[in-house]
């Protein structure tokens, strides 16, 4: 196993959480929050938009059985990378598109991705992700961990996460765990 770490801010956590813990070759996901400037914050904290956090995901994979393109493909597919410090209905900065790269090989693959997805105009708009060195990771507190899993019947989980979950399934079939099949 070639384990690898990388953190993803793409909007709610809750949505993306759910996203790539269907992913082979991922291990784990944590929500948590990264990229400000608050020790340690709260959920209402970063809520405010003043810690200068974002939500994210940090996950674990095995760079064996998933690339880095790969995880990068699903990562620009599954939220809209070019609105600033949106997604949907969430605005904030804490809901900003942003890797947070842990080496310099990350930081140029996520340059590359954006290059190639902006040549090929994959999406109508500039992509405004922001390619940043990962700084402390602060999980989330205990009851966003899991959130879709935890909660599928949640009117929140029903009208958002799960037809993100239906999406992100038609396009990427040969990525999901097989047992979620």
């Amino acid at each position: 196993m070639n384990i690898q770490r990388i953190t993803f801010g793409n909007g709610c956590f809750w949505c993306t959480e759910a996203i790539f813990q269907s992913v082979k070759g991922v291990k784990s996901v944590a929500s948590g929050y990264m990229g400000g400037q608050t020790k340690n914050p709260t959920y209402k904290d970063v809520c405010t938009g003043r810690t200068g956090h974002a939500e994210v995901i940090d996950l674990t994979y095995d760079a064996d059985e998933l690339s880095f393109d790969e995880l990068l493909l699903i990562f620009f597919k599954t939220h809209n990378p070019t609105t600033l410090n949106r997604q949907g209905a969430d605005v904030g900065t804490q809901y900003r598109s942003a890797i947070f790269y842990y080496t310099e090989e990350q930081k140029q693959q996520s340059e590359a991705m954006i290059a190639r997805l902006t040549a090929e105009h994959v999406f109508d708009k500039p992509i405004v992700t922001e390619i940043t060195p990962a700084s402390e990771f602060y999980k989330a507190e205990d009851y966003h961990q899991d959130y879709f899993v935890n909660n599928p019947h949640n009117s929140y989980c029903a009208a958002v996460i799960q037809p993100k979950l239906h999406k992100f399934a038609k396009e990427f079939t040969d990525k999901i765990r097989p047992e979620l099949l």
